[in-house]
């Protein structure tokens, strides 16, 4: 599984990729964390607002910061879909 957090490297992106190490630690899964500073590769995902967060090619948050249970959930689903 591959997880971007999209943003300049703010203390927001920060949270936003803690947060998804605790998802991934909580769940048990495994995953590669990639920081996206790129605004051209945020634009490929129709990101308008930093942070963004993409789960398998996937963007499933922008704008904010979500909560580990939202992340959580969106891990589980790309594990199921995947």
């Amino acid at each position: 599984m591959v997880i971007k957090v999209l943003g300049p490297g703010c203390y927001n992106c920060e949270r936003v990729s803690e947060i998804a190490r605790q998802a991934l630690v909580q769940m048990g899964m495994e995953g590669t964390l990639i920081k996206v500073k790129d605004p051209e590769e945020w634009r490929r995902y129709g990101l308008l607002f930093t942070p963004g967060l993409v789960i398998d090619e996937k963007m499933v948050c922008g704008g904010r910061i979500p909560s580990v249970e939202e992340v959580s959930t969106w891990l589980a689903d790309a594990a199921m879909s995947g």
